[in-house]
């Protein structure tokens, strides 16, 4: 299939990470869409909702950094956001974004092949979609928005190389419960399940096992899709319905990536929004308060060059640091012994500076940007469970004069 980019202008600008300055973007998703493209071109040619065929785009990713696109609605519409790299190895990772910057939904494989794809009902308004690379090196990838009508770019999840669910629907589904239930099977042997609520509530729906790589998908009464996920923790996949969903019985698909027979812990829980925003903290997926509800170690002032070590876990320990002016900011986060550490920095508003997981040939990681003087908090963890010394270091460099 032939694709075609929207101008060549945009293309250069998203090279270096820079956005027109006539679109007044600077506040659209949390910020995010600051250094945004219009996926049609413009705002008007960015409607999803009227435009004749899907919008699409090419985009190059920068070590550690993240192409946005962006698009609005003028009324409710199915829509569908994917993308696909281009190359041996590449392995996009998408989020999309309401006008606030909340997270509607993230996915990394069920596009198929490591390509991203997600499906769902959106409002009219303005959204972001930002991708990235799974191991935060350069990339560059294919994105396209359009409705659920339209083509699709991506195969879809039986492409991926390990299940796609096994046979039956959400009518021969094992009932799970009600709210507060888990239990435990490979998707050879549960590839459905079923859950109750006697009552409206919001809810979350989580599956573990990595050595699986879970997909899961939620389905309402009369099989009416409603959300889907996958890798929302590592290889865990979660679904949060903030809203709070109707009485009545829903159905869980269950798709393994990996292993098919290896059994999901699978739960249903009230969603507790104070316990998702922890989470996202304790993953790195947002830059905590600076208000002392969450520990940040304050590195004082970055003249030219400072060093922490850290004996950090699974869960992100934060730094802050401070930059008197403009400066090329670069911070390291270098393992000792059997460590792999995952870097994360933010600046003092939470948007995302950088993110970067395996540096080069090596399990170091590196994020490098420029940067205006201001406060920048700094996220470091081990990755999967790895275990060691941190060495964090970060550098300030100015232009000469």
């Amino acid at each position: 299939m032939t694709r075609t980019l929207r101008t060549s202008t945009a293309l250069t600008l998203a090279m270096f990470g820079l956005a027109t300055p006539a679109l007044a973007q600077n506040d659209l998703c949390g910020g995010l869409g600051a250094n945004g493209q219009w996926i049609g071109g413009d705002e008007t040619g960015s409607d999803i909702a009227t435009a004749g065929n899907f919008q699409e785009q090419m985009a190059l990713v920068l070590g550690g950094n993240e192409y946005v696109s962006l698009f609005t609605l003028s009324e409710g519409t199915d829509v569908r956001v994917e993308a696909a790299g281009r190359g041996e190895g590449a392995d996009p990772i998408i989020d999309l974004l309401d006008s606030t910057g909340g997270v509607i939904l993230s996915d990394d494989d069920s596009g198929g092949n490591a390509a991203s794809r997600a499906e769902t009902y959106l409002e009219a308004g303005t959204y972001c979609m930002s991708l990235r690379s799974y191991d935060g090196g350069p990339m560059t990838a294919f994105v396209r928005v359009g409705r659920q009508d339209q083509e699709a770019l991506t195969e879809g999840v039986s492409a991926g190389g390990g299940s796609s669910g096994s046979d039956g629907s959400c009518e021969t589904a094992t009932p799970l419960g009600g709210l507060g239930s888990t239990a435990a099977a490979s998707v050879n042997e549960t590839p459905y399940w079923s859950f109750t609520l006697d009552a409206p509530s919001p809810i979350s729906i989580t599956a573990e096992n990595e050595s699986a790589d879970p997909v899961i998908t939620l389905y309402g009464p009369g099989d009416i899709y409603i959300d889907e996920n996958d890798d929302f923790d590592g290889l865990n996949s979660r679904i949060d319905v903030v809203d709070a969903l109707d009485a009545g019985t829903y159905c869980i698909g269950m798709e393994a990536l990996s292993d098919d027979g290896a059994p999901i812990t699978v739960s249903v829980n009230e969603y507790d929004a104070e316990e998702a925003l922890q989470s996202l903290y304790a993953r790195g997926d947002a830059a905590p308060p600076m208000d002392g509800s969450i520990p940040i170690t304050d590195l004082g002032t970055l003249e030219t060059r400072t060093r922490k070590d850290v004996q950090a876990g699974e869960d992100v320990t934060w730094f802050s640091i401070d930059v008197a002016d403009s400066s090329l900011l670069v911070v390291e986060a270098i393992g000792g012994g059997s460590s792999d550490p995952w870097l994360v920095v933010y600046d003092d508003l939470g948007r995302q500076i950088g993110q970067n997981d395996d540096y080069g040939n090596g399990l170091d990681s590196l994020v490098m940007a420029r940067v205006q003087g201001g406060t920048y908090i700094i996220g470091v963890k081990q990755y999967d469970g790895a275990q060691g010394l941190i060495r964090l270091l970060a550098e300030r460099y100015v232009r000469a004069q």
